[in-house]
């Protein structure tokens, strides 16, 4: 089990995947091509739906691909010491994925024409995600207690960073062309518009049938069932016994686990720091 955290320029990592020294390698030498589509979110955002659902657009609903290559593989995170490798070997244009705040992210991006879709989500459902998931794995210092978390997750002091930092980073990109902000919330709330957004900005038509086969195997049931997706696959070295790292994939979980107190905080805490945003931005607020 792990103990800490390997830091990075201020920012906390598992110290199991991640080396400092290719976090420098990805920040400073990675090259991103303009035919690159890369997946940004925070932890616990829904990255692997976005994941699931891009690949199935590129397959026009076929779930060929997605029963037969595990998620990290088709959707490689550039920040691990897995995904950078694989990344620098492949040819063509490639999907990829990464957490990292700005600051972290290849410097080469700023001056490419790929595409990013970046993918937020309520904090309170992070928090909440994230510490049941980080309590199912190994690769993390896991905290004494609930409470314990909350205090964590409110100063930043959690992987990647504190969700604050990382929106206020990443939120001056929106209005660029290769930039497409959505949020988890309209995604469950309307998945089919939100799969049309998506695909306008990545310049791909779809049938509407190929449309409705996107829907249905990205389903959260289809993804649970899915060996390949749901990470059952994983190694006894990085999850714990029998857990299941696929929890609900719903909305507004928060309300069923945060104090009265917890979410006052919170609520104080999100006026706070999210002040020089416009509250649009934010459709769970």
């Amino acid at each position: 089990m792990s103990d800490d955290f390997l830091w990075f320029e201020g920012i906390a990592f598992p110290n199991m995947g991640f080396r400092s020294e290719t976090l420098r390698k990805v920040h400073d030498e990675f090259v991103i091509k303009d035919e690159d589509v890369i997946i940004l979110t925070y932890p616990k955002s829904g990255t692997n739906w976005l994941i699931e659902i891009l690949c199935l657009i590129h397959s026009n609903g076929d779930p060929k691909w997605i029963q037969s290559v595990p998620i990290w593989e088709r959707s490689p995170w550039v920040e691990t010491e897995m995904g950078y490798k694989l990344l620098s070997e492949e040819e063509g244009p490639r999907l990829f994925s990464s957490h990292l705040p700005i600051q972290l992210f290849p410097k080469s991006f700023f001056s490419s024409k790929a595409k990013v879709i970046y993918l937020m989500r309520n904090p309170r459902d992070v928090f909440v995600s994230g510490y049941f998931f980080w309590n199912s794995v190994k690769f993390v210092k896991k905290p004494k207690s609930w409470e314990q978390y909350f205090e964590w997750f409110c100063q930043g002091n959690v992987i990647y960073g504190s969700w604050f930092d990382h929106i206020h980073g990443w939120m001056p990109m929106r209005e660029k062309k290769n930039f497409l902000l959505l949020s988890y919330e309209e995604l469950k709330q309307d998945t089919r518009r939100t799969v049309e957004k998506i695909c306008q900005f990545l310049g791909k038509t779809l049938e509407p049938e190929e449309l409705n086969l996107i829907l249905k195997n990205s389903s959260f049931q289809s993804m649970k069932e899915n060996k390949m997706s749901n990470f059952s696959l994983l190694s006894v070295d990085f999850v714990e016994d029998k857990a299941q790292l696929l929890r609900k994939g719903v909305s507004g979980d928060w309300k069923n686990h945060l104090t009265v107190a917890q979410a006052e905080a919170f609520d104080k805490l999100f006026q706070e720091k999210m002040t020089d945003l416009p509250r649009e931005l934010f459709p769970w607020e």
